[in-house]
């Protein structure tokens, strides 16, 4: 199955996407977390100014399929929150690298930045899936 990677984001192998910009991390769902979770129906984000470390849970997806929890690529304080997700949670399904950014965090650690896979490493990583 083809994917929709972005050569410009790095990547978790829980399926979490982000771009970098500075020393801030915009964070969401790649293409193949929303299409094996199928139409995506409701979205829980943390609260500006919760305070996020590596690998911790941020948030909730659910689908008609299941329940997932979201997972923080870096650690840093929320500085920012997608609104328009928990009224519109569609959009993570029609434009997850777009219009369906989760949240933004300020980073508290640069170095994890190299823990993240490229686009490559994510596409090499589904392949054993």
């Amino acid at each position: 199955m083809a994917q929709n990677i972005p050569a410009d984001l790095k990547y978790t192998r829980d399926h979490e996407w982000t771009k970098i910009d500075g020393d801030t991390v915009i964070i969401g769902i790649t293409d193949f977390a929303q299409s094996a979770l199928g139409d995506i129906v409701f979205v829980e984000l943390p609260e500006i100014g919760k305070t996020l470390t590596a690998h911790q849970t941020f948030g909730v997806v659910e689908s008609i399929k299941s329940v997932s929890d979201l997972y923080s690529p870096i650690s840093g304080t929320v500085i920012e929150v997608n609104s328009e997700l928990p009224n519109t949670p569609e959009l993570c399904n029609s434009a997850p690298y777009d219009s369906a950014w989760m949240i933004k965090v300020k980073l508290s650690n640069i170095q994890e930045i190299n823990t993240l896979l490229n686009a490559t490493d994510y596409q090499n990583f589904l392949t054993t899936l």
